[in-house]
């Protein structure tokens, strides 16, 4: 290899290094956003799930109390 040719091969070799390093951070960088972002819409989909759960369990205890509360009325009607 001339001189010449070592001069013109080394910057490039820097610069073709420069860049696969950018492009390591880059892609790591999107790579860490993608699993936030997976992980946000797993927790969301849980919390959705969640509320359903929860609001079934809440009518559920408000039905029973209402029915308590209607054999109550009748019972207290049919005493009278």
């Amino acid at each position: 290899m001339s001189q010449t040719q070592k001069r013109c091969w080394i910057p490039s070799c820097v610069a073709t290094l420069s860049l696969r390093f950018y492009q390591g951070v880059v892609e790591n960088l999107a790579s860490e956003q993608a699993a936030r972002m997976v992980a946000m819409k797993a927790a969301t989909d849980n919390g959705g799930s969640l509320i359903k759960e929860l609001q079934l369990v809440y009518n559920k205890a408000r039905q029973a109390s209402i029915t308590q509360e209607l054999t109550e009325i009748v019972g207290g009607a049919s005493a009278v």
